[in-house]
């Protein structure tokens, strides 16, 4: 009677712990989606606590260990040091962006103008265009058709930037506001994350160092040296005269956090514009600048400020990059990496944790046994085949 009991009550126990599971992944599904419009700033404000958690020890120190004043500091240190050369930089492209246009237009109409007279003759003249047939395209009216999709263009980016800014101050907010907290209780935070988890000291441990590592390689790897080319570059086309450098600038710090792109898909065509317009020694000195020094920022740079713990391979990076900035917007490059990095963290510990059932399964099928029982490996070759 009391073993009838005693199972009753386990089946009671058990079955209470698996409504209890079911219970909660509902719960967490739904809160997860109630929340789903901040999880990417939660994100981020965890990787810049990671990032700058030093500066807040320091602040810290500083202020007698009062936690909620040093990360109320510590936030507006960040606020005013991302906030105001954004907006001046933001102010210089719109302007640089708005005179490129208007250069451009006005040189598309001084060739129109001119007709077969001017430049426009030159090019119908030449005689790769009689080759491939192309003096027979009317010219003048495509010039005009550049003229007209440049300006709804650029008319479109700057009603979408307009409109884009307010959401990204949001963010910047939401981002900071987290940070504070993630400041002031993150060490209580990651205690209880760490209680409630049912992996191993060592599997826990291995998911915080990847997050840790990764943060400051995307940082510091991408984004850094992302600024660093974009700099360089637009220091050099500064110096040389060409038109537009911060705009260029910024352009190239995009280009330079895409992997396997970078500034040369600027600095290169630049170059060549240079030559084309007799400019020889301009030309070639920005071509050298590009491949001695511009394209060397990477391999000089990168092991200083990410080091050898956070690798991933370069098709990865590339994958989760992309990915990222397509599902989660302008800060998906940095999103995009450290969900990867969880990733193959998880990954890893799945490696590790059935290590010997893996490497069981890959002996068997590297040696298969037939059902009499000796290795179809070990059998013997035929000699000879039937004519």
């Amino acid at each position: 009677m009391d073993h009838y009991q005693d199972a009753r009550k386990s089946q009671s126990e058990t079955f209470s712990r698996y409504f209890l599971l079911i219970i909660l992944i509902g719960v967490t599904f739904v809160f997860l989606n109630m929340i789903s419009v901040f999880l990417v700033p939660m994100l981020l404000a965890a990787v810049f606590t990671t990032l700058f958690y030093p500066l807040y020890e320091g602040l810290l120190k500083l202020f007698r260990n009062r936690r909620g004043l040093s990360s109320l500091v510590c936030c507006i240190i960040l606020l005013m040091g991302l906030l105001v050369p954004i907006y001046f930089v933001a102010d210089l492209v719109s302007q640089e962006a708005i005179g490129l246009y208007q250069t451009t237009q006005q040189k598309i109409r001084e060739i129109v103008e001119k007709g077969d007279s001017g430049l426009l003759g030159k090019v119908k003249s030449s005689r790769w265009v009689q080759r491939l047939n192309l003096h027979e395209v009317n010219w003048q009216s495509a010039l005009q058709d550049v003229i007209g999709t440049a300006g709804g263009l650029l008319a479109t980016v700057i009603n979408k930037t307009s409109k884009g800014t307010f959401q990204i101050l949001a963010n910047v907010f939401i981002t900071l506001f987290i940070m504070f907290y993630f400041f002031m209780d993150g060490e209580a935070l990651i205690a209880r994350l760490r209680y409630l988890s049912p992996l191993q000291n060592v599997y826990e441990d291995a998911i915080v160092s990847r997050f840790v590592a990764i943060s400051r390689a995307t940082i510091r790897g991408t984004l850094l040296i992302g600024l660093a080319q974009g700099g360089v570059g637009a220091l050099t086309l500064w110096i040389f005269g060409a038109g537009s450098p911060v705009l260029w600038g910024v352009v190239m710090v995009i280009l330079s956090i895409i992997p396997m792109v970078g500034a040369w898909l600027v600095m290169y065509p630049a170059a060549l514009i240079q030559l084309i317009m007799g400019n020889i020694w301009q030309g070639v000195t920005i071509f050298l600048i590009t491949v001695l020094v511009i394209s060397n920022i990477d391999n000089v740079l990168r092991p200083r400020l990410v080091g050898q713990g956070a690798g991933m391979h370069d098709l990865m990076i590339f994958f989760s990059t992309l990915g990222g900035i397509s599902m989660f917007g302008a800060m998906g490059f940095i999103v995009g990496p450290v969900i990867a990095a969880l990733f193959l963290a998880i990954l890893d510990i799945y490696s590790m944790e059935f290590k010997s059932q893996l490497d069981l399964a890959q002996s068997s099928l590297l040696h298969p046994k037939s059902p009499e029982g000796p290795a179809l490996a070990e059998s013997p070759p035929q000699t000879a085949q039937r004519k």
